[in-house]
């Protein structure tokens, strides 16, 4: 939350509550209150290609690591390959190519707020896209959380 002032004031959602610094509750996106959505299109944002969304949320939770792409993108490859030149294993979803199944994919990019492909999940946290995925291979912090000695 942004003050008149320009200061930022933490808000978590869970509690409802607000104050302290942003640095004591990092925010996610925000996302329009359900109370200033009328209740005549709720179930149509609710059930927007929500099979794709709950596949990717099933695979997120019944594997360790999954990677959610598309085709000919050269940022999807490029994760998958550093994880086959680690031998990590992984389940790949591929969700259409630049020209195809947009619609569908942009419900996975509003429901995690991640606005690329792929989408990396390590035991069923998103951590982001392949350069994300490269950062945590190079300091070590991708076999913690696959071991899940880090939250």
């Amino acid at each position: 939350m942004r003050c008149s002032n320009g200061s930022i004031i933490a808000y978590d959602p869970a509690t409802g509550k607000s104050g302290g610094s942003a640095q004591a509750v990092r925010m996610m996106r925000q996302v329009l209150e359900e109370s200033r959505v009328h209740p005549a299109i709720r179930e149509k944002i609710s059930s927007n290609h929500r099979d794709l969304v709950d596949a990717v949320a099933t695979a997120a939770a019944r594997h360790p690591v999954v990677i959610v792409g598309m085709a000919r993108n050269p940022f999807c490859r490029r994760a998958c390959r550093m994880l086959d030149e680690r031998g990590v294993a992984y389940v790949y979803l591929e969700y259409g190519g630049y020209f195809s199944h947009w619609r569908r994919r942009n419900a996975l990019k509003m429901w995690t707020g991640w606005p690329t492909f792929p989408m990396v999940f390590v035991r069923g946290q998103l951590v982001g896209g392949a350069q994300d995925l490269s950062a945590l291979l190079g300091s070590g912090e991708f076999e913690k959380l696959l071991a899940g000695t880090v939250a």
